[in-house]
């Protein structure tokens, strides 16, 4: 089916509204080419105010390996002639051996990457339309090396916005919590498996595009099997962690999150640990922009970060710094859903973080439930089944409606120690990271614990509010673990990601404790039996009370964004799928996820691209060794009668009780002709995993 479309025709409920009539007229460079030290060139996109070149203006940089010729296209023009628009050169470049960038790319945040941007942001600031002062600005990746930039200082960047990002590489992003190994770790790596055998496109390069292709297929490999050779916090994970030494940064910093994002927790301890000029804004959505994210409500992202590059980029008096320094959205309870268009809540505010207005409530661990005063001292037992965890599924909602939330934990409650507190008299707003304090043994050296915080309805539904794991043997430290010594008692604390969030009077608290949470984290080696002791544990909440000021926060502006350039769409995408499938006779429960983004053509220019996704997250009830994440895709690139790519990829993990096991394989076709095919399988010793 071909089908003319509007750039701008996605579903309503992703749509900011679209401005037409701007403050600057502006001019688009389609392709331009920055020429590096050692001869590599990359490529670049960028907008700028038509008299630049006679009136110089700052410029933001977004520095990413998605392509702007398709994978962040759309996106690219949704934002950056908005950002141009008022005044600046928005300049988008692509990484080194990604979208029409020369050389290769061997990993993510290497130190090369760094490298190069420091040349980047020199010649930007060299131009002759740009005054000299650079800003930074990015979602994730580009979230992750603003902040590791920023660390190494370069005389031109004066300050960063950081989206959905981390400072601590290893113990907060999607390789590890805890300690624990997440299937996030597997996932990622086939993501850029298969974004890394992508072509350029020969309209901008030339014909030396097949040449550049076949360097990156030759250089293709699964970065999960180098990323399992470093299962604890080693040299490896900490090139790349700003927390290694905050003080690096002496940039301002506005760092931005989503409750529904996995990457909130470094919103706070940014505010806690930055020198430099700091805010913080965390709002309900998933890993999308906030003018395009749900749930909502959206806000408008380039508006209020350009107050931000206005303040310190343009030294204009406006106010910002004045606010409050860590702005929420403060969830209200509400029916559970599978997908939310908007969350029940409202925007909260903090002078400084951490807050005078948050302090600790410590509830006891009890034989009889949550409770102000400890109890007795009682052992209970848990050995819940590896398929416990499939009522939370995802570590990171992907912000785009997909049911992708938690759903009712009363199946997983079932199989976890439960403990419950008596009904609210009053409405409790929580806003930070809880913490619970267990006593706990295993009956084997190697266990995880994982701690689930819910708030339970009078109808009995169990909605998820945060959660938190911990790898025993990383009980003190992610960098010299220990096995556990089978029946012995330990202590340790288990920190919660961070959350905003009111308890409605009348329900319940709830906290379940379990032995797995799968298909978030990889099991352990072999079925344990966690011992916990009640009335010696407790669960720390952190209590937000007298804040009377939040009605007089100043309303974030609405969302908007530019128009996107035409597209006819080929093959219409289908809606992503997300199923679970029990075996009666043996138990395995599958988590099946797929996605299918169909066919585009861009029109100014020809180039089409589309590709599906399949993935498989199965196990066994008795045999954590049964795990599996398989996964699979294909991907197609280039122009209609003229070479058409296409690279279909497969990657499966596994893991037995002493290593884990990565088969990867990864063919490519030109008009349907093989030009390139590997296989890999590789076999690497569990560490304490």
């Amino acid at each position: 089916m071909v089908r003319a479309q509007s750039g701008n025709d996605e579903h309503p409920d992703m749509i900011a509204a679209i401005v037409d009539d701007f403050p600057h007229a502006i001019r688009e460079v389609e392709f331009a080419t920055i020429a590096l030290a050692d001869g590599t060139s990359l490529g670049a996109r960028y907008w700028l105010p038509v008299d630049a070149e006679d009136n110089p203006v700052p410029a933001i940089l977004e520095y990413i390996p998605y392509c702007t010729r398709d994978g962040t296209a759309a996106r690219d023009e949704a934002m950056h002639p908005y950002i141009a628009s008022h005044g600046y050169v928005s300049i988008r470049v692509d990484l080194r051996g990604s979208g029409e960038s020369e050389g290769l790319l061997h990993d993510e945040y290497l130190k090369q990457e760094h490298d190069d941007a420091l040349e980047v942001i020199a010649w930007i600031a060299e131009q002759p339309w740009c005054n000299g002062r650079v800003g930074m600005f990015g979602k994730s990746w580009g979230g992750f090396n603003g902040l590791q930039v920023a660390a190494r200082r370069p005389p031109a960047l004066k300050a960063i916005v950081t989206v959905y990002s981390t400072d601590d590489r290893y113990a907060d992003d999607i390789h590890h919590m805890g300690g624990c190994m997440l299937t996030e770790n597997p996932n990622w790596a086939f993501t850029m498996f298969g974004l890394n055998a992508r072509p350029p496109d020969p309209a901008l390069v030339g014909d030396r595009w097949r040449d550049m292709w076949l360097a990156r297929l030759e250089n293709n490999r699964p970065w999960i099997i180098d990323w399992l050779r470093h299962q604890r916090r080693d040299e490896f994970w900490k090139h790349g962690s700003v927390r290694e030494d905050y003080g690096a940064i002496e940039c301002p910093v506005y760092a931005i999150g989503g409750w529904a994002d996995g990457y909130t927790n470094p919103v706070p301890r940014l505010l806690a640990n930055l020198t430099a000029p700091c805010k913080g804004l965390v709002g309900p959505w998933g890993h999308q922009y906030p003018h395009q994210a749900l749930p909502g409500p959206k806000m408008g992202f380039m508006a209020e970060t350009l107050r931000w590059w206005d303040h310190w980029l343009k030294d204009i008096n406006n106010g910002i710094m004045d606010e409050p320094q860590y702005r929420v959205w403060l969830h209200d309870s509400e029916p559970l859903k599978s997908s939310y268009r908007v969350r029940a809540g409202g925007w909260a505010s903090e002078p400084s973080w951490p807050s005078p207005n948050v302090t600790a409530r410590v509830m006891a661990l009890n034989g009889d439930g949550l409770g102000d005063e400890a109890g007795p001292e009682q052992a209970l037992d848990v050995a819940a089944p590896a398929t416990l965890g499939h009522a939370t599924l995802i570590w990171c909602n992907s912000g785009d409606g997909s049911p992708e939330f938690p759903r009712d934990q009363r199946p997983d409650d079932a199989m976890s120690l439960c403990f419950d507190s008596q009904p609210l008299a009053d409405d409790m707003a929580i806003l930070g990271a809880p913490v619970a304090h267990l006593e706990i043994a295993a009956d084997r050296p190697s266990a995880m614990v994982s701690v689930r915080l819910s708030e339970v309805f009078p109808d009995g539904t169990s909605a998820l509010i945060t959660y938190g794991l911990l790898n025993l043997t990383h009980r003190h430290s992610h960098e010299d673990i220990a096995p556990l010594e089978p029946g012995k008692r330990y202590g340790v604390d288990v920190t919660l990601n961070d959350a905003a969030h009111v308890f409605a009077a009348g329900n319940r608290i709830r906290l379940a404790v379990a032995n797995g949470l799968w298909p978030i984290a990889w099991p352990s080696p072999e079925p344990v039996t966690l011992t916990l002791t009640t009335g010696a544990s407790s669960l720390s909440l952190p209590v937000r009370s007298g804040v009377d000021a939040d009605g007089d926060n100043l309303p974030l502006p609405p969302a908007e964004m530019s128009r996107v350039h035409p597209r006819t769409v080929l093959r219409m995408a289908n809606p992503p799928e997300a199923r679970i499938e029990h075996d009666v006779a043996t138990g395995r429960v599958d988590f099946i996820h797929s996605e299918d983004s169909g066919k585009t053509r861009i029109d100014a220019h020809g180039w089409t691209f589309g590709g599906t996704t399949w993935r498989r997250y199965s196990v066994l009830p008795d045999d954590p060794t049964s795990a599996v994440v398989e996964l699979n895709g294909r991907e197609e690139y280039g122009r209609e009668g003229a070479a058409m790519t296409r690279v279909e990829i497969h990657q499966t993990m596994t893991g037995d009780a002493t290593h884990f096991q990565v088969h990867a394989r990864l063919d490519a076709f030109e008009n349907d002709r093989p030009v390139f095919t590997r296989s890999w399988l590789e076999r690497i010793p569990r560490d304490g995993v």
